[in-house]
């Protein structure tokens, strides 16, 4: 992937790539979600590993879990294989198949394996897959078709304001993203969409603000589910950021502040992402009742009182 000048700045601040195996999946969980119209259920997600993303975003990480080269033909039916055999316990209604890429673009899912990604989705009620709104076509409809429970695609919105837009290397404007939500929607498939809370370029005092708009715009384009990701550091670009100024971590309270603006919405379930929660900024002392309530929030949607901490009063 040689790229525009963006890429190749970014690529180049990486550091070491680990080796992945194509044949074997990074990890699976099983948690509870909520749904829009209220019912709880339990999601199996996995981590595919696979092709990486070509949109080289300037704050991603996720290419450390992916191949140098396309998907092998075969490979993610054995890696979902291979994880449904490993679940105990009762089946859940969902599962999210989490690429690190586009699950429409052919060099990271091969078409070829369509049928068989399909028919091991049968047991499921609902199929989640991940994929940038520019690789949402036609591809999304005839894959729909083969499963027998409902298909829900999530895409990165990421932020609506217009300069941080721009700077995210994503290649997407409103309009693709507008036009790829309804899409999906007029052919009966779920959207779930990413937002982020701290995109580089958005000033930290504005950050949550931005935040929040972004999720409402989400929700009046009828996504099912909005879930807000802090972003992360690591990547080599948001410490560069950093250093001049263009990127400020988000705090854990700053999470907390987004999504109790974002509880008991109709028609859209906002939750936070609390993936790697442990490292954001915040006080250690009352960190893990803070994240405890976030988590219950994410599942009840429902608001809760906030924490008291003597410590960080």
């Amino acid at each position: 992937m040689s790229g525009s000048a963006a890429d190749r700045r970014i690529r180049a601040l990486r550091g070491p790539k680990p080796t992945v195996d194509p044949w074997k999946a990074h990890g699976s969980l099983v948690d509870e979600e909520r749904r829009p119209s209220g019912a709880i259920e339990h999601a199996l997600t996995i981590f595919l590993a696979g092709a990486e993303c070509p949109f080289t975003c300037s704050f991603c990480d996720l290419w450390r879990y992916t191949t140098d080269g396309p998907t092998p033909s075969g490979a993610l039916p054995a890696q979902i294989a291979d994880t449904l055999a490993s679940i105990e316990g009762e089946r859940p209604q969902r599962i999210k198949l989490y690429n690190a890429s586009n699950f429409f673009d052919q060099r990271s899912v091969p078409p070829d394996d369509l049928p068989a990604i399909a028919e091991l989705c049968a047991p499921f009620d609902a199929v989640t897959v991940e994929s940038h709104a520019s690789t949402v076509r036609s591809g999304a409809v005839d894959f729909a078709r083969r499963l027998l429970g409902s298909l829900e695609v999530a895409m990165g919105l990421e932020t609506i304001h217009p300069e941080a837009s721009r700077h995210l290397n994503k290649r997407l404007d409103l309009d693709r993203f507008d036009r790829a939500s309804a899409f999906l929607i007029e052919n009966g498939i779920d959207v779930r969409v990413f937002v982020l809370l701290g995109a580089p370029h958005i000033p930290a005092a504005e950050s949550v603000e931005w935040t929040v708009r972004a999720v409402e715009y989400a929700a009046q384009r009828g996504a099912a589910v909005v879930s807000i990701i802090p972003v992360r550091g690591g990547n080599g670009e948001m410490e560069r950021l950093a250093a001049i100024g263009e990127f400020v971590p988000p705090t854990l309270g700053q999470l907390e502040t987004a999504l109790d603006r974002c509880v008991g919405w109709d028609r859209t379930v906002v939750t936070a992402d609390l993936w790697d929660a442990e490292r954001l900024p915040g006080c250690e002392c009352c960190r893990p009742a803070r994240i405890a309530r976030l988590r219950r929030i994410n599942v009840s949607g429902r608001a809760e009182p906030p924490i008291v901490c003597v410590e960080c009063e």
